[in-house]
């Protein structure tokens, strides 16, 4: 009788095992799959953006979103077969767009993400969708701070997960001046950057034109972006780690997003009278490999 107890429980026991092995294969497919194939299949996808940056990504009052990210998204989503009401944005800040791209909390991540070979290592790009510059923005009556040298002994915002104040502060590989006795204060955020400057906490901050324009704008007469950029910096599309397939979807759209005049649409409808040199001819794809 224990004997054929014993042999049931052991049949139990590695049919259990059977399904338990079954099921992680039924998951395994699932995580498998591409953005690509989730947008054909689902017609949904949720995508990371900023929602305090005007002009970029910005979450207005009525929950709605608007922003040259945000039409940048709703452009390649519906490209990728995804309608706009298949659409979620979740909020995504720069210190943690890596974590959900791997962790599959989002599908893309369309939000001021500059292309870097650190990056890379990370996570894949898709795009660029445009070539921003680093640029400087201090308070209207700052008549002290003229080009980014002048930011010796000054303090300067340094906003988590943006590696906007290494080019100031550090040489190459990661930053660009070297500049030396400046002085770093934390923010959570450009916003944050921002608020701090008002209230004299600082004495500027840099990081790339698009985003100060779209602050500089939206609090007119506060602000003004020195005009003396020094960088490129190259927005991707932020795509999980070897997503081959939709990383060349992303670029077709990019491109045809160019060439079909939306893109200059975009660009207009949001930063037309910031004082911009808007460039309107589809970036140099920097390729899926």
């Amino acid at each position: 009788m224990r004997v054929r107890r014993f042999g049931a429980l052991i049949g139990a026991g590695v049919a259990l095992s059977m399904a338990l092995s079954a099921c992680g294969s039924d998951t395994e497919k699932t995580e498998a799959k591409t953005v690509v194939q989730k947008a054909k299949d689902d017609k949904k996808l949720t995508i990371g953006i900023k929602f305090d940056q005007p002009a970029l990504g910005l979450k207005k009052p009525d929950g709605t979103f608007d922003g040259f990210d945000v039409d940048v998204a709703k452009y390649i989503a519906q490209k990728l077969g995804v309608p706009e009401s298949g659409i979620t944005f979740k909020e995504t800040t720069s210190a943690n767009r890596e974590s959900f791209l791997g962790g599959g909390q989002v599908d893309l991540v369309v939000a001021t993400y500059s292309i870097t070979d650190a990056r890379k290592q990370q996570i894949t790009f898709g795009g660029p969708y445009y070539v921003a510059h680093q640029d400087t923005m201090v308070k209207a009556d700052n008549t002290s701070i003229k080009k980014p040298e002048d930011l010796k002994g000054k303090k300067l915002c340094k906003a988590a997960g943006s590696n906007s104040f290494r080019r100031i502060t550090e040489g190459p590989p990661d930053g660009k001046l070297n500049i030396k006795g400046v002085t770093l204060v934390d923010a959570a955020s450009y916003s944050e950057c921002t608020a701090k400057l008002k209230a004299g906490a600082l004495d500027a901050v840099s990081t790339d034109d698009l985003i100060l324009a779209g602050f500089a704008n939206q609090q007119k007469g506060s602000f003004k972006v020195i005009n003396a950029p020094f960088t490129d910096e190259k927005y991707g599309v932020g795509i999980k780690k070897g997503d081959k397939e939709t990383c060349e979807a992303v670029n077709t759209a990019i491109q045809s997003m160019y060439s079909d005049g939306s893109a200059k649409t975009y660009l207009e409808k949001h930063f037309a009278g910031t004082g911009l040199k808007l460039v309107t001819t589809v970036p140099q794809m920097e390729g899926c490999a």
